[in-house]
């Protein structure tokens, strides 16, 4: 899976899910927009990926393109915020030149029963995990059409598959991808434009660190993998999305999930 060349854009990338995407995209050998709010982590996070660029191939030459350096660059922004988007998209293509791929990720939850739920508390989400990636899409798929090549990938859940109880908000954001990733992947498929969904299932991060033990051990007898994912289980995902190699795979839901859903 070599994309060397290539731009990525990841948002959420400060931890977690993200932060892996970002690493394994910079690893097959593309440059990545790293997005989140954490400027602080998100420098991190771009210094790591030049060191490692570094020690994989040495100091760049003043001869090397710079079309063969893989960079990590921070944008720190909420992408709930319209505005804040249109000039987060605007700054990576007048850094970069363009976007090739687009990986949505950001997600927030917000857990509460369906009878207590507080409609900010609905709002906050479907914005940060569903309002974003339309926000994304719409401003980087210019980019895309004009190189008629892209690559968009939407991070949904299985609990956007089958539902869960106290999560009626993250369960519809989720849902509500898998909806815009089929209806975008119709609409670009023609300029060789290519979208697609991953939904994990119980992956190791911080936002299920705060989970029980007697939850983790309830979920771990429904998946028939025995175990639970990590964030490079699904970040290798991405990474085949991605790539040219699955340039014939579009309006698919991967579930990378150890099997809890089946059928």
């Amino acid at each position: 899976m070599n994309l060397a060349g290539r731009v990525a854009v990841v948002t959420g990338a400060s931890q977690g899910i993200g932060r892996a995407c970002a690493l394994k995209l910079a690893q097959c050998g593309a440059s990545v927009a790293l997005v989140a709010r954490s400027r602080e982590k998100l420098e991190a996070l771009a210094a790591e990926i030049s060191a490692a660029q570094a020690r994989t191939s040495g100091s760049p030459t003043a001869t090397e393109p710079d079309s063969e350096r893989v960079s990590g660059r921070a944008y720190a922004a909420d992408i709930s915020d319209e505005e804040q988007v249109k000039t987060t998209i605007k700054s990576v293509i007048a850094d970069f030149g363009k976007i090739d791929i687009l990986v949505n990720n950001a997600g927030i939850t917000r857990d509460q029963l369906i009878m207590r739920m507080k409609r900010a508390d609905w709002d906050a989400v479907m914005n940060t995990n569903l309002t974003s990636a339309y926000l994304c899409i719409q401003q980087a798929i210019g980019s895309m059409l004009k190189q008629r090549w892209g690559r968009i990938i939407n991070i949904t859940s299985v609990f956007g598959q089958m539902g869960q109880a106290g999560q009626a908000n993250y369960a519809a954001s989720k849902a509500g991808l898998i909806g815009l990733t089929m209806a975008v992947a119709r609409e670009v498929a023609s300029r060789s434009i290519t979208c697609n969904a991953v939904a994990p299932g119980f992956i190791e991060t911080a936002m299920t660190a705060g989970f029980s033990e007697e939850f983790r051990q309830n979920a771990l007898k429904v998946i028939p993998l025995g175990r639970v994912g990590s964030t490079d289980d699904v970040a290798n995902c991405v990474a085949f999305l991605a790539s040219e190699e699955a340039g014939y795979v579009t309006g698919h839901v991967l579930n990378v999930n150890g099997g809890m859903l089946m059928g």
